[in-house]
């Protein structure tokens, strides 16, 4: 059973910056995907970032493209998602994923979900 915990998330002004977390207990990032998704308030859940772990090939959403990097850490079995220049409209709760692969692209390719995180940018 895999189980996927994220952190990091708060209240940050505009401009700010946050390192958000997802620990995988029991979970091999062996030819794998993670990938960030965002949800807001009366909107569906949207894909900000998604790393390929096998081939090391990240895309980003064209709305945080340059402002978000994903990145994982095999040593601590954790994801993480540097969110800066924060703009209010990036508020939400963020999710971390995991999914096999090869195919990244889409929240349908993802099996394992974390309990989100709050981010509210003011």
């Amino acid at each position: 059973h895999v189980q996927l915990v994220e952190s990091g998330g708060g209240s940050v002004q505009a401009g700010g910056s946050l390192t958000l977390s997802c620990a995988a207990g029991r979970y091999t990032y062996k030819r794998n995907c993670m990938g960030w998704f965002r949800q807001r308030p009366g909107k569906d859940r949207e894909g900000l970032a998604v790393l390929w772990i096998g081939g090391a090939t990240t895309t980003y959403a064209d709305s945080v493209k340059g402002r978000f990097t994903i990145s994982t850490d095999p040593t601590k079995n954790t994801a993480y998602l540097e969110v800066r220049s924060l703009r209010p409209d990036d508020s939400g709760v963020y999710y971390c994923a995991a999914g096999p692969g090869p195919i990244c692209l889409g929240p349908d390719r993802y099996n394992y979900w974390g309990q989100g995180t709050q981010v509210t940018v003011s």
